[in-house]
């Protein structure tokens, strides 16, 4: 009896560190590309990471985060892309149109979710706004147009006002689309700067 007693704790004791393995589920890895620096992008990390604590998902818990800051160097964009394809991560986070054209880049089949001050479609990143179709969605902005809506309501609150001014960061993505924009709609009104 002893003997079999013996066999069977050891046999258990073995299995067990392969049972727990099998049974342990491995997280979902997220990737995020920005184009930009860490540092630039901590109030919309803040701002991803409590909403996925909202939906459930707590980094470091429930879900893995796997960063990449191309730190204004838009041509890592693709081999950062094309790292986190390989990593096999679940889903990229694309924080621009230039990030989410790289990740479209480097797969057709990993769910790509971005944020765009550029128009997708026009950037070839989706089929339409309203369907969006292959394995990218999101949200886009609509700066451009929007600087050429605030500069109508603009005119319409002081109808007097003989210059009106832009300031624009001239490194932000869709910079120039927006100054264009606004230089478009001021021309439409002659006499007025």
């Amino acid at each position: 009896m002893r003997r079999r007693d013996f066999i069977k704790g050891i046999c258990a004791s073995a299995a067990s560190p392969l049972t727990v393995r099998a049974q342990q589920l491995a997280i979902p890895v997220i990737g995020y590309l920005s184009a930009v620096s860490a540092e630039s992008s901590a109030r919309l990390l803040a701002v991803f990471r409590e909403s996925l604590a909202e939906a459930g998902y707590v980094e470091g818990g429930s879900v893995a985060i796997d960063y990449r800051f191309a730190e204004g160097q838009y041509d890592r964009l693709p081999m950062m892309a094309e790292q986190l394809v390989r990593r096999r991560v679940a889903a990229v986070v694309a924080g621009s149109c230039p990030s989410a054209l790289a990740a479209k880049g480097a797969t057709a089949s990993i769910p790509i979710v971005f944020a765009a001050n550029e128009d997708p479609v026009k950037a070839d990143l989706v089929a339409s706004l309203a369907r969006p179709g292959g394995n990218a969605t999101g949200v886009y902005f609509f700066a451009s147009e929007l600087g050429a809506k605030q500069l109508g309501l603009l005119r319409e609150l002081v109808p007097l006002a003989a210059r009106i001014g832009l300031l624009i960061n001239p490194n932000s993505e869709g910079a120039e689309a927006v100054a264009r924009k606004v230089e478009i709609a001021a021309s439409r009104d002659p006499g007025r700067d």
